[in-house]
Formats: structure tokens, C-alpha cells, sequence
């Protein structure tokens, strides 16, 4: 059976992806800011790199990019920081008590079309207490918590996704590999707890077990994918962001994009998702 897929929107570099409700949130990271497909509103116009987003329980957008995370309110137009004094941030997760654990990353580095140097998993509670839970990893990008919470699934982009055991106080075990991955970047879970992840250098997503097994692959319409989201009324709907190679290798060398050729993409998803669950920081 062939897979249809809707154009949602086009861009540069398109990333961050966050479905809430009838929202459906994205960014394009050289243009900046966050945007709404369904209303056109876009929100901190002038941040750039943003890799990761998520929502607040009072309806702010928690953006990731350089320097740390901020928040926006989307009605109030209220914004601040939460996170300061890193190098940047890329994907976050909430922790399902008010917090969330995100990857750091090398941004200087990136936008200079340098190597980075290693980037951490971190965990923010949300009474605003910073702590660092892993070190020495090569590129944080993907990840998500099992439904359980005992563990977390990490996609360490240029090597493989992981899976680390979650003790108590959110403190991280001696990590496994689910699966050498090279080009491993957008994660998402379904609804049975399986893993799917996207590659910046693969045309398909696939589907792990806890285990590492590859139970599913969805072909995609185009050779790199950076993000990927379940969404709608019944968590059927998929949402990818796809990029053109060209650009992810002139990002990575720190030159301009110039073609508008990255797609954000809508299909029916062949299995029902996990909704992301949202973060309680008390902001403003």
C-alpha cells in the first residue's frame, strides 16, 4: 500500500516539531522563531537553532536553541528564560512530575562548521533545581521515557540509539545499544511503547522494540528526516519534517542555506501514538 502524504509547510531547515491539540508547532532553525501551521502566529522571532519543543501546563512554549532553553507565552506574549549559561540545547522530554530531561549540544561549534565537542543529558525538576545525568556523549538529539519511566531512549546522532536504565531520582544506569544507527535523530514513542526514530540520512523511519528488534519500517518521501511527532484526534496522524542532504551537509559547515526545499509532511500513521506529556514549570 502506498503512503499519501499532505504538504504542510516548506522551509529552509525544518525542525522542533510539537502537535498539541489542533496546534501543530514547528521551526524552521535559520530563519527563527516558532511557528503555528494552523494560525500563521510566530512566536521569539529572533531565535535561531531551535532543535526541540515542548508545552507548558499554562500553555507557554518551552523552546530549546542557544544558550539554554526560553519560554513564550503564545496569548499573553509573555517570555523569559529557563535554562542559561550552555552552549545549546536540542531535543527535551518532560519527566512526567513537572520537569524534563534534554540533550545539550556544541552549538558554537556547529555554527562556526566545527567538529563539536561532547554534549550531555540533563534534567531540569520543576521546582528549577539544574543537575547533570550523563557526560562524554558525541551529539544529543532524540529522546524520549518509556510510559513506565524506568527507561530512557536516547538517539546519539553519528553513533547509535541507546537506552539507559532510570533509577530513582531520575539517576541513569549503564547504557545499552538498541541499535548502531549512524544518521539516528527524531524520536517518538506509539502508544504500545515501541521506539521510532528518523535518520538525516534514510528514507524510511523505523520502529524498535524495547529490545532493539526492528518491528516496522514506513518508507518516507525523501532521503533525510529530522524530526518526527504523532498527533491527532485518535494520536493517528504522523508528522515528519524532511530535509534536503544538501542543506544538513552546508548546516553542518556552517554555510548558508538558500533553497526553500525542506517539507513538513502529514500521513496517516500505521499504529496510534503516545502523546508527549507537558512540563509544570511555574514561568513569569
Amino acid at each position: 500500500m502506498t503512503t499519501e502524504w499532505t504538504e504542510i509547510a516548506r522551509g529552509f531547515y525544518l525542525e522542533g516539531l510539537l502537535v498539541d491539540g489542533d496546534d501543530l508547532w514547528f521551526t524552521d532553525v535559520t530563519v527563527g522563531g516558532v511557528k503555528n501551521a494552523r494560525t500563521g502566529q510566530v512566536v521569539l522571532p529572533e531565535r535561531t537553532m531551535i532543535g526541540g519543543l515542548l508545552m507548558n501546563a499554562d500553555g507557554s512554549l518551552i523552546v530549546a536553541g542557544p544558550g539554554g532553553v526560553a519560554w513564550a507565552h503564545p496569548h499573553s506574549g509573555a517570555h523569559g528564560e529557563l535554562v542559561t549559561g550552555l552552549d545549546g540545547v536540542n531535543e527535551m522530554r518532560s519527566d512526567g512530575a513537572g520537569g524534563m530531561v534534554f540533550g545539550t549540544i556544541d552549538l558554537p561549534a556547529v555554527l562556526a562548521g566545527r567538529r563539536p565537542g561532547p554534549s550531555t543529558i540533563r534534567h531540569l525538576s520543576a521546582d528549577g533545581t539544574l543537575r547533570l545525568l550523563q557526560d562524554g556523549l558525541t551529539f544529543a538529539n532524540g529522546l524520549s521515557l518509556s510510559p513506565d519511566g524506568s527507561t530512557l531512549y536516547f538517539n546519539e546522532s553519528f553513533v547509535a540509539t541507546r537506552a539507559f536504565p532510570v533509577g530513582p531520582g531520575l539517576e541513569l544506569g549503564t547504557m545499552r545499544t538498541l541499535l548502531d544507527k549512524y544518521d539516528c535523530d527524531g524520536m517518538a514513542l506509539d502508544g504500545a511503547g515501541n521506539v521510532w526514530i528518523s535518520g538525516f540520512a534514510s528514507g524510511e523511519l523505523l520502529c524498535l522494540a524495547p529490545d532493539g528488534a526492528v518491528l516496522q519500517r514506513l518508507a518516507l518521501p525523501g532521503t533525510a528526516c529530522t524530526n518526527l511527532r504523532f498527533g491527532g484526534a485518535d494520536m493517528g496522524d504522523l508528522y515528519v519534517t524532511m530535509v534536503d542532504p544538501a542543506s544538513a551537509q552546508a548546516l553542518a559547515e556552517g554555510k548558508p542555506l538558500t533553497e526553500q526545499n525542506s517539507r513538513l509532511l502529514r500521513t496517516r500513521a500505521p499504529v496510534k501514538g503516545a502523546p508527549l506529556g507537558r512540563t509544570g514549570f511555574g514561568l513569569g
